[in-house]
């Protein structure tokens, strides 16, 4: 039998751990990120050991970065970026140069010589691009304000790891006794870098376009796609060889891309590439991190992590500060730009060969990197859970709840896009009613359209009595909360027999929950548009009007029978998917022998059996 080859055995390896770990890791609420760095530290060589060349893993794996920034500079027209100029390098080289001042100063108090405490902490102040930007993409924050400056500092990272890793070998115990000559191969480098970027601008305006036209013209998708990775992957090969990263040639091409017309079907083509390989360079990752390095020194790994984690938090959190971020916005921004960044092992990695310090140093700060991108999705859900809760209201007014008694004979539970159409009903008909309602945002909406709306919370019964629920005839629940209607139809229920309550259900099983309340007035929030919808798609398939309005409205008489129908079986899901199911056939056989006997009469209609 033939030996299987190495890399289909890994494939088999990252993509079964990646399918088992990931779905578990957003079922229990810690995100994809989390699941793929288990799922690396799970095959790697301090798990089950499945996966052993880590790093040359990583650095395909780095390819996921590159084409992210490659899509988020297709994102971003040159216009754009230049407006961008001021934060990219004024907050940029602000949080680069603040914590990496605070991070060298401490260190040197603790007694690290000042050379390794310098590219510690240049390499410590960088964040991940990959992450960051991965959730910054999965929240929608790179249209805030705070998406925008997070992004404005990552790139600025990325540059700035360029003059990083040139400085390293100067730092360095070994360098070149020759001088001039080290001086003539720094100048012919500068050249080759700036002739690179020459050529890509340049390049970008005059060849990029038309390529693709011409590309476009064979009618060959597939070929379209493998150019778009060309595209990519020889910018990214010429940056590389000249020194520059990879990451920023790809952001460049993007951006230089991103006023041309095939800029949506480029980011179509790329999409899947660079979600896979993101996926694959946070399974690196995992593999990554040393446990031995840990298990060796895990008092000094746990000291390390705190304290850089904790003094670029307070330095970002007062950057942001400065810069006039929403307050709810910057304890994300905040955390997303405090853990380390896949640039530092390559910064760490130089140095050591560069002997500014150890092996057993870099492997240090490089676990300590690889854990902090562990932890940050970690304490991101903790944020999300105990620290975004009380923001949430940090720049709203604060509003008295309804404490004088009202006497209105209607009163509705919630002001949103279902309470204000009945409030606008009845105040056309001089009908008052008792808005209640517990969102700031909409209570002061509402005061700017002249309507008053008292801020409160339906579900509390002192509430409901002060609002005039002893008194008055009609309770609207119009809340969005299948949990507070519920609440609201409990209450009527047990302390307001005498009330009529009108109740919007969000769907079907929130309908039968309210009807076992006793409430019997309900309707299904997307139902009569939806029959409208299916009415109108009738009649432009050739259906006469007074035909589409018939066959929908037996529709919904007969859909309202089986609801009905079902109350009874919807708690058995067997019985009531099996009743459905019957209450279907019947209709649709009805629905054929009313067709057929219509067209015995007139013919059929254009349109029909279509």
């Amino acid at each position: 039998m033939e030996h299987t080859p190495t890399w289909l055995v890994n494939s088999f390896i990252y993509l079964s751990a990646a399918v088992i770990a990931v779905p578990l890791s957003k079922a229990i609420g810690l995100g994809s990120i989390i699941g793929y760095l288990a799922a690396g530290i799970a095959i790697g060589p301090w798990g089950l050991g499945l996966v052993s060349n880590v790093e040359d893993i990583l650095h395909f794996a780095e390819f996921g970065v590159v084409l992210m920034l490659f899509l988020v500079g297709l994102e971003l027209e040159p216009k754009r970026l230049w407006s961008l100029r001021r934060p990219i390098f004024g907050w940029g080289s602000a949080q680069v140069l603040g914590c990496t001042a605070v991070l060298m100063l401490a260190g040197w108090a603790v007694g690290v010589p000042w050379k390794i405490s310098l590219v510690a902490a240049l390499g410590l102040a960088l964040s991940s691009t990959a992450i960051a930007l991965q959730v910054m993409g999965e929240r929608n924050l790179l249209q805030t304000a705070s998406g925008q400056s997070g992004f404005s500092i990552l790139l600025f990272q990325d540059v700035a790891a360029i003059p990083i890793l040139a400085l390293l070998p100067l730092l360095g115990t070994v360098l070149e006794s020759d001088e001039a000559l080290e001086h003539t191969s720094k100048a012919i480098e500068a050249l080759k870098i700036i002739a690179v970027i020459g050529g890509i601008v340049l390049g970008g305006r005059l060849l990029m376009h038309p390529l693709f036209r011409w590309i476009a013209r064979s009618n060959t998708p597939e070929i379209f796609t493998a150019a778009s990775l060309l595209l990519v992957v020889g910018i990214a090969g010429l940056m590389q060889l000249v020194g520059l990263s990879m990451a920023l040639g790809a952001f460049l091409a993007g951006v230089l891309l991103a006023e041309s017309e095939y800029r949506r079907e480029l980011e179509t083509d790329i999409e899947p590439f660079k979600g896979l390989l993101l996926g694959l360079f946070f399974i690196a990752v995992g593999m990554s991190i040393d446990f031995g390095v840990l298990m060796k020194s895990p008092g000094l790994m746990a000291a390390v992590v705190l304290a850089f984690f904790t003094l670029k938090i307070a330095t970002i959190y007062g950057l942001t500060r400065l810069m006039g971020l929403p307050v709810q916005e910057r304890p994300v921004l905040t955390l997303l730009l405090a853990q380390g960044g896949e640039f530092a092992f390559v910064v760490f990695q130089t140095a050591a060969g560069a002997h500014v310090f150890s092996a057993e140093t870099s492997s240090l700060l490089i676990g300590a990197v690889a854990i902090s991108m562990l932890l940050s999705p970690l304490l991101l859900v903790l944020v999300d859970k105990l620290l975004l809760p009380r923001y949430a209201n940090a720049n709203k007014p604060t509003l008295e709840e309804i404490s004088e008694p009202q006497s209105a004979s209607v009163i509705i539970a919630g002001f949103g896009r279902y309470g204000q159409i009945v409030v606008r009903i009845l105040s056309a008909q001089g009908i008052a009613a008792t808005v209640l309602d517990h969102d700031v945002d909409m209570i002061e909406t509402a005061r700017l359209l002249g309507s008053r709306v008292f801020y409160g919370d339906a579900t509390r019964l002192d509430l409901l009595r002060t609002a005039g629920a002893e008194s008055a005839k009609i309770l609207v629940i119009a809340v969005d909360s299948v949990d507070q209607s519920l609440a609201i139809a409990d209450l009527a229920h047990e302390h307001f027999p005498h009330l009529k309550v009108v109740a919007r259900a969000r769907d079907v099983t929130h309908w039968y929950k309210l009807k076992d309340r006793g409430v019997t007035l309900m309707e299904r929030e997307l139902f009569e548009s939806s029959l409208r919808s299916g009415r109108s798609v009738l009649e432009l398939l050739g259906y006469a009007h007074h035909e589409a309005r018939r066959v929908t409205l037996r529709f919904r008489h007969h859909n309202l029978a089986l609801l009905e129908k079902m109350h009874p079986l919807y708690k058995d899901r067997g019985k009531a998917i099996a009743a459905i199911k019957v209450g279907r056939q019947q209709f649709e056989d009805q629905m054929a022998q009313e067709r057929a006997e219509h067209e015995q009469r007139t013919g059929p209609p254009q349109g029909w059996g279509q």
